[in-house]
């Protein structure tokens, strides 16, 4: 059955649509943090729709909300009409942010928030000018592929704004990487402030940032990075753009939005992802006066719709009533350190790095630093067969990205530890 839907898929969808394994899944069930594919073998999820489904599936408060809203008969109205669902929702994302003065437009994924906060950005600022993070990501439509800092996402040259690179994202490869942690960030706040006297023209309209790189392979800078930042930014007036679409909602443990680490407050968050629990919802949320900052008529067809918001609202509020970042913050420690515990004893992990739910195994050519993207793969394919459902990205191809559920339970992070450990020491017999 799984190759004929292969076949067809290939057909009929772009080549650049990316499918994982050597032998394609499709998920027809699922329950907790475990999904079941088409040929009945069932795996504990690791990667959760990239990050998506925050919460793990079949959650009956957050199912039940939905219905509700079903049985109403309104399953779109736009917003053109008041919905109850999108004001309470906004009503709640605002407080949560702590901006001054906040308000919240809501969209359909990720790509669109950031495209949304660039616009907002730039029109406030009145410049076309854009300072993003090396190695990010930040989506596939035409700005936010323009500002994407690595080259395996980034499909064109061609952007509606100009765009300079920083560095600081991804600390276990760049220029700086062997410094201490102050040192550290004081080269890239200098670094910040020579790309702005050298690369634009001083009236850069934002700096947009993952406080986490995702993509990028779940890359952590130090605690600080961007309160340096936004003191050489402030100097300008140049505003923070958070980009929380894989961080926000608890998932670093430490803090319920990535950015907070760092002790500043952005003037401009966006999100997504964990948000809907697999619905289709993002958003922006920023100081007013950015946000009313665009004068030309503007609407959203789909964005906050009845449906979105009313799971949206419900997955936020069983985030919040179950402590989901103090369980991210408990298990996250948990499989950080058994993980480097497998790092000490394979030298084909390289790095293990994250916060909470959110962790990177780097992999590399054995006893060296040589990134080794059939490592990961390997491992991508080991885990599978054991029942264990992983991620993969980075700058090289050669990051295990693990985000489970943040409803993870301590049994299932030990048998993940077991899954990965019989699945890396495998990886590393096929490098003998």
């Amino acid at each position: 059955m799984s190759e004929s839907l292969v076949a067809r898929h290939r057909a009929v969808l772009p080549d650049w649509l990316a499918l994982y394994y050597r032998e394609p899944i499709e998920i027809v069930r699922a329950q907790g943090r475990r999904v079941t594919d088409g040929d009945g073998n069932t795996y504990l999820d690791f990667f959760a729709g990239i990050l998506t489904n925050a919460i793990g599936y079949d959650i009956a408060e957050i199912s039940g909300a939905i219905r509700a809203q079903l049985d109403t008969g309104v399953l779109h109205t736009s917003t053109l009409y008041l919905i109850r669902n999108q004001v309470e929702l906004a009503e709640q994302i605002a407080g949560l942010s702590g901006i001054p003065g906040a308000k919240v437009f809501f969209t359909n994924s990720g790509t669109e928030a950031n495209e949304t906060a660039l616009m907002l950005a730039t029109q406030y600022r009145r410049s076309n000018q854009v300072l993003a993070m090396r190695n990010s990501y930040h989506g596939r439509a035409f700005a936010t592929v323009g500002i994407t800092g690595n080259r395996g996402w980034s499909a064109s040259s061609l952007s509606p704004v100009k765009v300079s690179y920083v560095q600081g994202g991804y600390r276990y490869r760049d220029a700086f990487g062997g410094l201490s942690d102050a040192d550290y960030i004081k080269a890239c706040a200098d670094d910040l402030r020579d790309v702005l006297q050298t690369t634009t023209s001083g009236d850069v309209a934002a700096l947009i940032a993952e406080p986490i790189q995702g993509v990028g392979g779940f890359n952590v800078p130090p605690d600080g990075l961007f309160a340096a930042f936004k003191e050489v930014l402030d100097e300008y007036g140049i505003l923070l753009i958070s980009d929380e679409v894989q961080t926000g909602w608890g998932r670093t443990g430490e803090h319920f939005w990535g950015m907070q680490a760092h002790g500043v407050t952005p003037d401009v968050m966006t999100f997504a992802k964990g948000l809907g629990n697999g619905l289709a919802i993002g958003g922006v949320v920023a100081r007013g006066e950015v946000m009313d900052s665009l004068r030309a008529n503007s609407i959203s067809t789909f964005g906050g719709n009845p449906i979105a918001t009313a799971g949206a609202k419900a997955t936020l509020d069983y985030l919040l009533d179950n402590d989901l970042q103090g369980n991210a913050a408990k298990l996250g420690n948990k499989l950080i350190a058994g993980l480097r515990d497998l790092g000490e004893k394979y030298d084909i992990v390289g790095d293990v790095r994250g916060k909470g739910l959110m962790i990177g195994v780097e992999f590399v050519e054995p006893g060296g630093k040589e990134p080794s993207p059939a490592k990961a793969g390997a491992v991508l394919e080991e885990t599978r067969e054991r029942g264990l459902l992983v991620g993969k990205g980075g700058l090289h191809n050669n990051v295990i990205r693990l985000a489970p559920p943040m409803t993870l339970t301590d049994e299932e992070a030990t048998e993940a530890l077991e899954i990965l450990g019989a699945s890396v020491a495998a990886a590393r017999e096929d490098a003998r």
